[in-house]
């Protein structure tokens, strides 16, 4: 459709979410009345920006179900974060929600370049978790055949892909690491297989870590983006053609990027704090929903009639200040991979001392080098570090395979202050 038609589209379907919760959800009421707007005041798209935000403390505070805009006996399944800054936020998902789900994800697989008939290797957590159950239905749809491994037992990743022969991985990227690492340890080289593309998601990446994982497994490694408290993934998605940022599924998602800071809307290409507002979800809609991922609308590319995202590597909760420097993880994980000697896994440290913030980057050798080679990389990782990001940090060198390998999301930073 047009870019005038989808305008249309979403106007009608912003109005008919408006008013959902309005009458089915007390927070947005409460919320809505508070600011003094009602459904009848969204005459516009842009009207959406009198509407209050709603944030991951207002999902805890209604705690299990309080978000529901349905009787729960329309629901048919229930996710739910991991909880491990507080309480996990639960989402719910009618049968007409499970479809329009799997339809996304089914194209968003499709733009990834899955064919009906392709096997895919599922490795994302089934469960509550939505990555794994999210990917397999979408799958499915799409024609695809699914292998639904889940997450962990890496030796037998390994040798069910050996036996398999899936041309498609569906997992965090971290996790295709361990996969590959596990590869080369068994004496495979990773390139040799039959996987052709990997969807992955779940944590922000690099594309210098895109460039390592396609180089050693030989695939074209693609971003599927996405979150619970908005679906799961198949929000968004890149291209396989492009590689240059997720499309965004705006029939069914209206995105903003705000200030952070002021919350005020910025332009199409500005920097910002990533919102997002669903359009056709009925158990579980969202309004203005503040992700914390940080990037950019841009226009769309391969996927003309969608706007995309710049590629998500950090969110504003992942950031660090150390000593008046702000840095994320990811702007460490490109200086790495600039650096051939290292690997790329590492994690960081923070600690006090006296008064004082510290850093540390504890980061594996290469095994295929000798210590002094990779010593030698690790004080040039210390000088760019400075150089490019302004903070001083200490590099600690690892013997291979001394860091925890991950078995989905990775948690790279250890807060120890």
């Amino acid at each position: 459709m047009s870019r005038d038609e989808l305008r249309e589209l979403q106007l009608q379907r912003l109005q008919w979410t408006v008013r959902h919760v309005y009458e089915n959800v007390p927070l947005y009421r409460e919320k809505f009345d508070a600011a003094g707007v009602a459904p009848d005041d969204i005459r516009t798209l842009e009207d959406v920006r009198l509407l209050p935000f709603t944030t991951k403390a207002d999902l805890r505070d209604t705690y299990p179900f309080g978000m529901f805009a349905v009787p729960m006996d329309r629901v048919r399944r229930i996710h739910a974060s991991s909880g491990t800054t507080g309480r996990p936020t639960v989402v719910g998902y009618t049968e007409g929600d499970l479809q329009r789900w799997a339809q996304l994800v089914a194209r968003s697989l499709r733009a990834a370049g899955v064919r009906p008939g392709m096997k895919v290797h599922n490795a994302y957590g089934y469960g509550l978790f939505t990555g794994g159950l999210g990917l397999h239905d979408g799958a499915a749809l799409l024609g695809a055949t699914v292998i639904p491994i889940s997450g962990g037992q890496t030796a037998r990743q390994v040798q069910l892909i050996q036996d398999f022969e899936p041309e498609v991985i569906t997992c965090t990227p971290s996790y295709l690491l361990t996969i590959a690492d596990a590869m080369e340890a068994a004496g495979i080289d990773p390139a040799s297989t039959s996987l052709r593309i990997g969807v992955l998601g779940a944590e922000p990446w690099t594309n210098e870590l895109r460039g390592e994982i396609e180089r050693r497994l030989g695939i074209d490694a693609v971003d599927i983006y996405g979150l619970s408290e908005v679906m799961g993934p198949g929000v968004a998605n890149e291209c396989v053609e492009t590689k240059d940022g997720p499309h965004v599924w705006e029939d069914h998602f209206l995105p903003e990027v705000i200030d952070p800071e002021t919350g005020e809307p910025v332009a199409d290409g500005e920097p910002g704090e990533l919102v997002f507002t669903s359009l056709t979800k009925e158990a579980f809609p969202v309004i203005r929903y503040r992700t914390r991922d940080l990037t950019r609308l841009l226009p769309g590319t391969a996927r003309p009639g969608m706007r995309r995202i710049q590629k998500i590597t950090g969110r504003d909760d992942d950031m660090i200040i150390l000593r008046g420097v702000n840095l994320f993880p990811t702007q460490i994980e490109e200086v790495v991979l600039g650096i051939e000697a290292l690997t790329p896994h590492f994690v960081i440290e923070l600690r006090k001392r006296g008064r004082l913030d510290t850093m540390t980057v504890r980061i594996e050798r290469d095994p295929a080098l000798s210590v002094e080679v990779c010593q030698t990389a690790t004080e040039v990782l210390q000088r760019r570090i400075k150089g490019f990001l302004g903070a001083t940090v200490a590099v600690q060198l690892e013997e291979p395979g001394a860091l925890p390998r991950s078995e989905g999301k990775y948690k790279r930073v250890y807060d120890l202050r």
